[in-house]
């Protein structure tokens, strides 16, 4: 399969460290999901086409804490990807501000996995 047939892919990089709740992993994810696809309509319209036709494929990705999210950050923007960091209100479990999870895409899958190869599935 070539790389344009693939789907395209989003993907959330959420810290471990925070140790959230799965309720809240889920908001925060949702979060990242709408920011993340705001974003790239803006400056991604044709991939979001793709991606909304395809299977709006969807992975949820382990960082150890904040430092290698920002790694992962540098190299999302350096590939010119939309994404949205998402910064909790400290209502429930996390003090304000607290970065909880980096939302990347829709990107071109053969892209993402090449930048996320290392990491493995959020448990």
């Amino acid at each position: 399969m070539s790389a344009l047939s693939d789907p395209p892919s989003m993907a959330f990089l959420c810290r471990v460290d925070l140790q959230l709740s799965p309720g809240k992993l889920a908001v925060q994810c949702a979060h990242a999901a709408v920011a993340s696809l705001q974003q790239a309509k803006k400056t991604h319209s044709r991939m979001v086409q793709r991606w909304q036709e395809a299977s709006s494929r969807k992975v949820c990705l382990a960082v150890e804490d904040e430092n290698e999210l920002e790694h992962f950050l540098q190299l999302v923007q350096e590939a010119s990807l939309p994404f949205a960091i998402i910064k909790d209100a400290g209502l429930t479990e996390v003090a304000p501000g607290t970065v909880t999870v980096l939302g990347v895409g829709p990107g071109p899958k053969h892209t993402m996995d090449s930048l996320f190869r290392s990491l493995r599935t959020y448990q």
